[in-house]
């Protein structure tokens, strides 16, 4: 499971929640716009290190997708982490995409799959230190989610505020919570942790050599019923 929570994964479920039929995950943003061109209607989101892609319909933010109407189209969604993780997890027989906003509906999915072994990747942890110099804490949000998940899988039921206030105090969190960062808006960090918000899963296909994202309803389970 690849986990992305500031933002590609929320955005993306939003996105579904819109009416998207399916969403294609690349790696670059040559890839993203060659690939609209050979996909009559289909429109291009994300971001190049947080930021907006000249050339691109939507950027990597779930408060601009949210009220759109998207039934029945096609997206393209290339980002720096979430979209990097799902490409790079090549030797992986089922991949699921999740975030806070359908937490539970990814647990319950996975019940269902009765998976023997589940791995859950943290697209934002980023060592500290090192020639790039990331700072501390980097990915601790999408930590605190893989651990929310991990509980539900286990059968608990836990207090989902604690959770929370990890995202909001792990780097990234702070980041967009700081008016001094206005490409970073504080909106998408209360639509990013709107726990639960989702009764369905996404789960990634490979398909004629692409990744296809779809999703998929939740059933009875593991984590919080709906």
């Amino acid at each position: 499971m690849v986990i992305d929570v500031l933002r590609a994964f929320t955005t993306a479920a939003f996105a579904f929640a819109a009416g998207a039929q399916e969403i294609f995950l690349v790696s670059s943003v040559e890839k993203a716009l060659a690939m609209r061109e050979q996909i009559p209607g289909s429109l291009v989101m994300g971001e190049v290190k947080g930021l907006p892609v000249p050339g691109f319909d939507f950027s990597n933010s779930p408060a601009e997708i949210d009220g759109r109407d998207l039934s029945g189209r096609r997206l393209i969604q290339r980002t720096s982490y979430g979209t990097q993780g799902v490409v790079l997890s090549e030797r992986a027989d089922i991949i699921l995409t999740s975030s806070f906003v359908c937490a539970s509906a990814t647990a319950n999915n996975l019940h269902r799959l009765a998976s023997q072994q589940v791995t859950l990747v943290n697209t934002g942890y980023r060592p500290p230190g090192g020639e790039e110099g990331w700072p501390v804490g980097l990915g601790t949000e999408d930590e605190a989610c893989a651990d929310y998940i991990e509980a539900l899988i286990k059968g608990e039921m836990p207090e989902v505020e604690p959770f929370i206030r990890r995202v909001r105090a792990s780097h990234s969190g702070r980041i967009f919570a700081d008016p001094q960062h206005p490409e970073h808006s504080a909106v998408d960090l209360d639509y990013c942790t709107q726990v639960d918000r989702f009764d369905f899963a996404m789960r990634v296909y490979r398909q004629d050599g692409f990744l296809v994202m779809r999703a998929e309803n939740s059933v009875a389970g593991w984590g919080r019923k709906f």
